[in-house]
């Protein structure tokens, strides 16, 4: 069974959340990835492959990053086909205004957390903090009984950041109709019924 939800957060009428669960190990075929923790910097657009494109992936990287080692975790891994698939995805976002997740099969069954908020206002770096936020209600437990709340996707796009055994990361950023739309797809997918975070 599926653990994919669809779920949607308005916060000041400028910002939604949504993440996606999978019941199994994900697998993504063969994946090349991109160890991007020395590269800094900054950019806006992440839909070029380019100088800018590498600096706004390397922030991403190290908002992730951060929190597993905080929490002594592997760090994750940049995966180019991740942000290539993560990509076409926030294009389709961003032509249809709102947020809902690919169908399981279609990203081969790798995880996803998608981020929508007003164009030109938000740093990547906010975005992906907004999902570690979720953190203050996390419960140490096994998925789905992860969240003080009492509701799992309370907490999904945190522990999907954290989860142990995921491994690499591809985003992707696109801004189209007034907002910008981030997604980020994850390999292998957390948030699988029955186990623990880390």
């Amino acid at each position: 069974m599926d653990g994919s939800r669809n779920w949607i957060a308005p916060l000041g009428g400028a910002i939604a959340l949504i993440c996606a669960t999978e019941t199994a190990v994900a697998a993504s075929g063969s994946s090349k990835s991109l160890d991007m923790r020395g590269t800094h910097a900054a950019s806006r657009s992440i839909d070029r492959q380019d100088a800018s494109n590498l600096r706004m992936a390397a922030r991403i990287l190290d908002i992730h990053n951060r929190e597993r080692v905080r929490l002594r975790l592997r760090p994750l891994k940049w995966n180019v086909h991740l942000e290539r698939e993560a990509r076409a995805w926030a294009y389709r976002l961003s032509r249809n205004g709102r947020l809902q997740h690919a169908d399981s099969k279609v990203r081969n069954r790798t995880g996803e957390n998608l981020w929508m908020g007003t164009a030109g206002h938000w740093p990547v770096e906010t975005m992906v903090g907004m999902f570690i936020e979720e953190k203050k209600h996390y419960r140490h437990a096994q998925f789905p009984d992860i969240s003080k709340t009492g509701n799992w996707a309370d907490v999904g796009h945190y522990t999907q950041v954290v989860w142990r055994k995921t491994e690499e990361v591809g985003c992707a950023l696109v801004t189209a109709h007034g907002n910008d739309v981030l997604v980020c797809r994850y390999w292998p997918a957390g948030n699988v019924w029955g186990q623990k975070a880390f």
